[in-house]
């Protein structure tokens, strides 16, 4: 009986090649799983940028401007109806040097805050 070597080591380089090339690839997916595992350790390791905001002096100014408004007392309706009624019955009337010398002071006092 006559055993053919030929056969015989052709399958077993045939079992030989493939496992050399699952043995390739499996090194390369060891080494890409290393340089990912790596790159992630890097990452994780350097520290997270911080957001910040700063607000310009103006904009404090009218962040006090608003809270004091939001402060203040609602208006005097009692005041309104009274100069409505008299502005309907033709009562109401306008000083004008007195309007003036309010308005100045009202612009006074907005370049005090500005």
């Amino acid at each position: 009986m006559a055993i053919e070597l030929n056969k015989l080591a052709g399958a077993h380089s045939q079992q030989l090649d493939s496992l050399k090339s699952k043995a390739q690839s499996d090194t390369q997916s060891v080494k890409q799983q290393s340089v990912q595992q790596n790159a992630q350790t890097q990452a994780q390791s350097q520290p997270q940028a911080k957001d910040s905001v700063s607000l310009t002096q103006q904009a404090q100014q009218l962040h006090k401007i608003r809270d004091k408004l939001n402060n203040t007392s609602s208006v005097n309706q009692e005041k309104v109806d009274s100069i409505k009624k008299a502005i309907a019955a033709g009562d109401y009337k306008v000083d004008p040097d007195k309007l003036a010398a309010n308005l100045a002071k009202f612009e006074g006092e907005l370049e005090k805050i500005f």
